[in-house]
C-alpha cells in the first residue's frame, strides 16, 4: 500500500540511525500483519479513507518513531517528540543568525572593538535563551491543550489533527539514501556552470560585474581618481576560484557524458568544499589582513583610513565564517559516508 510506505518513510527520518533499517523492517512486517487481517475480516481491501483512519490510530510519524527513542520526560509524551525536533531547528537557526549579525556589526566597528574569544563565550546564553523560549511556548501549549481542548482545538496533540494524506510522497533513493537528479536539472547546472564561467572571466576587465557601484572607489573608472586599491592577494584567490569552478563544471560533464548524473554527488561535493578552503586559507593569510589599500597612503590616510579598516576587518570575518561553514560541511560530509558505511556494515553481519 503505498499510503503505508510513505507513513514508514516519514516514519523513518525521525528514527535513530544505527537501527533505522532494522525497526523500518520490523514495523513494516507488524503493520502489513495487521492490514492483511483487517482485510480479510472486511472481505476487501481498505479504501483510502479508511487506510488513513487506520494509520491514524498509529500516531504521527514522529511520535511513533520515539517510541524506539530511548525514554524521555521533560514537556510530555505527546509533545515531547515535537518540542525537541523544534527545538534543534531553534538552536541552529539562532546560531545562524547570531552569527550573521556579529559580521554585520563587526564591518562597523574599528578593530580594538572585535572580540572573536567573546563571539564564542555568548553563544552557550544564547542557546539556553533560545532553549528556554521554546521550552516556555511548549508548556504553554501542553497547559492549554490539557485544560481546555474543547475551546482550543489547534493546540492538541498533533496525533489526533494530522492525516496521512498529507504525508509527502515517496521518493526513490539511491545508495546513501540520496534522491536522484532529473536530466533536466543535471544539464541546468551544466548551463548555468557555463554562464557563472563566463561571467567570472570577464571581471578582471569589467570589475563592475562583481562589485558594481562600489568599483567607483576600488578602481580607476570614468576618469575618476578612487582612493582604494586591489590588493595583490586578490589575483590568487581569482586564479583558484577559476580552477575550482573549472574542475567542478568539469566533473558534471564527465556525468553526463557517462550517464552518471543520477547518481549521488556526496564526493564530489565533499571534494570541492574541502578545495574551496584553499582560496579561503590564501584570504585569512594575508598579509595584515590587507584586502584593499589606499592609492595613495600619504595623502588620503586620514581621509579614508578608518574605513579602509572597516572594509578589510568586514571581509576577513566574512572570510573566517564562510571557512568554518566551509568545515562543517567537509566534516558533516564525511561523518554521514562513515556512517552510512557503518550502517551497511551492520547490517550485513550474520545475527548474533
Amino acid at each position: 500500500m503505498e499510503l503505508l510506505d510513505r507513513y514508514l518513510q516519514a516514519v523513518k527520518k525521525h528514527l535513530p540511525w544505527q537501527r533505522q533499517d532494522d525497526i523500518i523492517a520490523e514495523l513494516k512486517a507488524n503493520l502489513e500483519a495487521q492490514l492483511e487481517d483487517k482485510e480479510a475480516a472486511l472481505g476487501r481491501p481498505l479504501t483510502k479513507a479508511e487506510a488513513e483512519e487506520w494509520l491514524k490510530q498509529f500516531g504521527h510519524p514522529i511520535q511513533a518513531a520515539a517510541r524506539y527513542q530511548p525514554q524521555r520526560s521533560l514537556i510530555g509524551p505527546a509533545l515531547f517528540p515535537f518540542y525537541w525536533y523544534v527545538l534543534g531547528i531553534a538552536l541552529f537557526w539562532a546560531t545562524v543568525i547570531y552569527a550573521i549579525v556579529t559580521v554585520v556589526l563587526v564591518a562597523t566597528q574599528t578593530p580594538g572593538g572585535v572580540d572573536a574569544l567573546g563571539f564564542v563565550l555568548r553563544l552557550p546564553g544564547l542557546w539556553m535563551t533560545a532553549a528556554a523560549w521554546v521550552t516556555l511556548i511548549f508548556a504553554i501549549i501542553e497547559y492549554a491543550a490539557a485544560r481546555c481542548p474543547g475551546k482550543f482545538p489547534m493546540l492538541a496533540p498533533p496525533s489526533t489533527n494530522w492525516s496521512p494524506a498529507d504525508l509527502p510522497p515517496l521518493q526513490p533513493e539511491f545508495a546513501g539514501g540520496k534522491k536522484p537528479r532529473s536530466f533536466a536539472g543535471a544539464v541546468t547546472e551544466v548551463i548555468f556552470g557555463f554562464l557563472f564561467l563566463m561571467w567570472w572571466l570577464l571581471i578582471p576587465k569589467y570589475p563592475y560585474l562583481l562589485i558594481g557601484p562600489g568599483v567607483f572607489y576600488i578602481d580607476d573608472w570614468g576618469h575618476v581618481a578612487a582612493p582604494f586599491h586591489w590588493a595583490p592577494v586578490w589575483h590568487a584567490v581569482y586564479w583558484w576560484v577559476l580552477a575550482l569552478h573549472v574542475v567542478r563544471l568539469g566533473w558534471q560533464c564527465l556525468d553526463l557524458k557517462f550517464g552518471r548524473w543520477q547518481r549521488p554527488r556526496t564526493v564530489q561535493q565533499i571534494a570541492m568544499s574541502a578545495l574551496g578552503l584553499i582560496p579561503l586559507g590564501i584570504l585569512l593569510a594575508a598579509p595584515g589582513q590587507m584586502y584593499f589599500t589606499l592609492r595613495h597612503p600619504e595623502e588620503d590616510a586620514a581621509r579614508f583610513g578608518a574605513a579602509l579598516q572597516s572594509i578589510n576587518l568586514a571581509i576577513h570575518w566574512c572570510a573566517v565564517v564562510i571557512c568554518v561553514i566551509s568545515v562543517v560541511t567537509v566534516v558533516v560530509g564525511l561523518g554521514r559516508m562513515g556512517l552510512e558505511a557503518y550502517r551497511k556494515r551492520v547490517a550485513g553481519m550474520p545475527p548474533a
